[in-house]
């Protein structure tokens, strides 16, 4: 990356850590009810016996954990390991550990294949029209999906619709986007 390309994200990542931090508190229970809304009516039929990949919340992220006890469908959280890999467990009544990154994770639960999941949920800073996401800068998202096996996985952001920019965000060559975006305006698909 080059320097400019950084400090534009660097920028970015701020100015949208700040928004996101701002509207979160006002419209969190709306995201969370369109996440379910949209896994019940649109996901339900058509990931029957595959898991969906959600998050463990990092302070400013909307937490879906409670999805997990109200929705009859298999979750599975993602796990960091060494050199930027990110695999998804199983997400059962197990205790969950800490991975490297100091995320609880089923670290206890086998690692599951991509045909295994049928939707990925995506926390975000923002994300663009086109799919960008501006996350972390950990790169750990767009490893696992710069796998074939994985770029097949539906992946959608879950942010507040103020994080869902009109202007092009900053992209790397090795930036995956996603295929749309879940906000508490509701699912928007690419």
């Amino acid at each position: 990356m080059n320097a400019s390309a950084s400090v534009r994200k660097s920028e970015q990542r701020r100015r949208f850590r700040s928004l996101r931090s701002e509207q979160l508190p006002l419209v969190e229970t709306r995201i969370v009810e369109k996440v379910q809304t949209t896994l019940l009516e649109r996901f339900n039929q058509t990931v029957p016996g595959l898991h969906v990949g959600l998050f463990w919340p990092l302070p400013g992220e909307p937490d879906l954990r409670p999805l997990r006890e109200q929705l009859p469908l298999s979750f599975a959280l993602p796990a960091c390991a060494e050199a930027g890999a990110l695999h998804y467990h199983p997400w059962s009544s197990h205790p969950l550990s800490k991975d490297p990154c100091g995320i609880p994770a089923p670290l206890d639960e086998p690692k599951l294949a991509a045909e295994s999941l049928g939707l990925l949920l995506i926390p975000a800073l923002a994300v663009d029209l086109q799919g960008i996401r501006l996350g972390y800068g950990g790169g750990f998202y767009d490893r696992l999906r710069s796998l074939t096996s994985w770029k097949r996985v539906l992946a959608l952001a879950v942010l507040p619709q103020a994080c869902v920019s009109e202007q092009p965000l900053p992209r790397e060559t090795w930036d995956v986007a996603l295929d749309g975006w879940i906000t508490e305006k509701g699912l928007s698909l690419l």
